[in-house]
């Protein structure tokens, strides 16, 4: 995956947060910036698309877990 492709993921996931009604904003946004500085040197490959893969998920099942 490109680093544009992290960004974009990034981006959409933060968007997707301002729309939750039952959750606490700033709680969700602030988890989303911390898992994102975490996995930010990761190198090996396949850990890199499983993270990216748990990210689409999020985005494409709607549910916060």
């Amino acid at each position: 995956m490109s680093r544009q492709a992290v960004l974009r993921l990034y981006k959409d996931i933060l968007r997707y947060g301002e729309t939750l009604r039952l959750t606490n904003k700033k709680y969700f946004r602030y988890r989303i910036q911390t898992a994102f500085r975490n996995n930010k040197n990761l190198s090996d490959e396949a850990t890199i698309d499983f993270q990216l893969k748990k990210g689409m998920k999020l985005l494409e099942a709607r549910k916060v877990v």
